[in-house]
């Protein structure tokens, strides 16, 4: 059947409703605006009708296109007025029960073809189906906050969800000028499972005392390429937002280790350190700005530098440390053994310097650890042993220091700071690809276009090397014992079979 959506009611009229009303009008939709508290829909409208004179005083569109649209806006005074719409989209409180309820009372109100859709980032589309007649018309229909600059939206098919509907509202979002994504019905759809190793990973760091959380912040944001780093983004957030959200998919998931929540979080957000909504989170926000970021510290050139031992495994890592060094005239030993004043450099994937000193049979009091996963051109990150000689560290710091270019010296971690992120991040986009949640295309879509990320995380694995990343999670799993770094069977086989990971098979 086809269905043909012109007339759409919203319920809940806060950020994500009224961004949807106005993505919606500025399309050529009719939309009614309804919010139980009295008065809300009202100011709803005013405030929309100020956001599209502003841009029209932008010069994004004219004024009088801004009045045409404006005049599309309706306001329903009780929620019986949404009978005729072909549309409701609830944008309400995130709890299960009052969803339920709501889409009951819909049934009862609106047309017998009505489409009826949530807005719900976490909970289940089935579940809020569940209780009623015609589950089939109810869909998930999930937008990003800011509504109009997010242009991404999930379409959710519930367990009983009719195809037609998801159609309609696929081609309902290109209309609206967003891109549709379609997804499973599982916890956290795309775009917030796939975001789950970004900060979970950060606070498990932050948590072993890896590095304070100012310098994951700059090696995700200045090393990796994200435009925050976890900490800052979960101030933005707010802790009473982003920790329910992850204990609910954690929970969900039956406890699987992959989505563990963090103490950490769990601490902050019963102090109600929330961050900036708060004036205090991870960073201090009381005087109006941020506070709380030490800047790193560029260490000057020694008078004279050791001589370094490269240990390394792949052949362009070699290379690329080989020319820097050599371009300021720092002794490459080529012996097959280190000196016993050398500065021995392991660029080594998913270890910690420890270990990396054991397997390669020298003295860790010599060693310093270098993350090349993203390359040598960025931000980078130093990781000596707990016994390597302070005069080795300083001097492996000052040596990277030589070009300008800022340096990290963490505590022993496996996997660094960064491959620790990206492996997770990339791992579980092939998690979700491999559970069917959505197409390899949708989810590395959706991610960049809904998380901002440089890239999608299953393309991003062919970009910095899926052999590295398996090494780097086997790894980390047999040091750590931890079944959350198991790697995924979707990122084994192609990597086992030589094949990029966004390849998709052809039955």
């Amino acid at each position: 059947m086809t269905i043909q959506i012109q007339k759409i009611g919203i319920i809940g009229v806060g950020r994500m409703g009224a961004g949807i009303a106005q993505i919606a009008i500025q399309s050529g939709h009719n939309v009614v605006l309804f919010d139980a508290k009295a008065g809300a829909a009202e100011q709803a409208r005013e405030k929309l009708a100020k956001t599209l004179t502003t841009l029209a005083d932008k010069g994004k569109f004219s004024h009088e296109k801004a009045a045409e649209d404006l005049a599309h806006l309706l306001i329903a005074e009780q929620i019986e007025d949404l009978k005729d719409c072909d549309l409701i989209v609830e944008a309400i409180i995130e709890n299960l029960d009052i969803k339920q309820k709501l889409m009951q009372q819909l049934e009862g109100i609106v047309k017998p073809e009505a489409i009826l859709a949530s807005n719900t980032s976490s909970l289940s589309i089935s579940a809020i189906a569940a209780n009623c007649t015609q589950p089939e018309r109810i869909a998930g229909y999930h937008f990003f906050n800011p509504v109009p600059l997010m242009k991404v939206v999930e379409v959710i098919e519930g367990f009983n969800t009719h195809p037609d509907i998801v159609d309609a509202l696929i081609q309902l979002s290109t209309k609206m000028g967003h891109r549709p994504v379609k997804a499973k019905d599982t916890p956290g759809f795309i775009i917030n499972h796939a975001g789950r190793a970004f900060g979970s990973e950060a606070y498990a760091m932050l948590n072993e005392n890896v590095t304070p959380f100012y310098d994951i912040d700059r090696i995700y944001r200045d090393g990796i390429g994200f435009k925050m780093g976890p900490f800052e983004l979960g101030d933005l957030t707010g802790m009473d937002v982003s920790h329910p959200v992850s204990e609910s998919i954690y929970h969900q998931y039956y406890e699987e280790a992959r989505y563990r929540p963090s103490v950490i979080t769990r601490q902050r957000y019963i102090a109600k350190q929330l961050g900036r909504k708060t004036g205090k989170g991870f960073y201090d926000y009381s005087s109006g700005n941020k506070q709380g970021d030490v800047p790193p510290t560029l260490l000057e050139k020694l008078d004279q530098y050791h001589s370094v031992w490269l240990g390394t495994e792949y052949s362009e890592d070699r290379q690329a440390l080989e020319h820097y060094l050599q371009q300021f005239n720092i002794q490459v030993e080529q012996a097959d053994t280190p000196s016993t004043d050398a500065l021995i450099l392991i660029a080594t994937y998913g270890e910690d310097a420890t270990s990396a000193a054991v397997r390669y049979q020298v003295a860790p009091q010599q060693v310093v650890c270098i993350d090349l996963l993203y390359g040598l051109n960025k931000h980078r990150t130093l990781m000596p042993t707990f016994v390597t000689r302070p005069a080795l560290v300083q001097a492996a710091q000052s040596m990277f220091n030589l070009d300008g270019v800022t340096t990290s010296v963490i505590q022993e971690s496996v996997g660094f700071v960064a491959q620790r992120a990206l492996a997770m991040i990339v791992n579980l986009g092939c998690d979700i690809a491999q559970q069917g949640v959505a197409t390899v295309e949708d989810i590395n879509i959706a991610v960049k276009l809904g998380l901002g990320y440089p890239y999608g995380p299953i393309e991003w694995g062919d970009v910095l090397g899926a052999e590295k990343i398996l090494k780097t999670l086997d790894r980390m799993t047999a040091i750590t014992r931890d079944p959350r770094y198991r790697p995924s069977p979707w990122l084994r086989r192609r990597v086992q079979l030589g094949l990029p990971l966004i390849h998709t098979t052809t039955h």
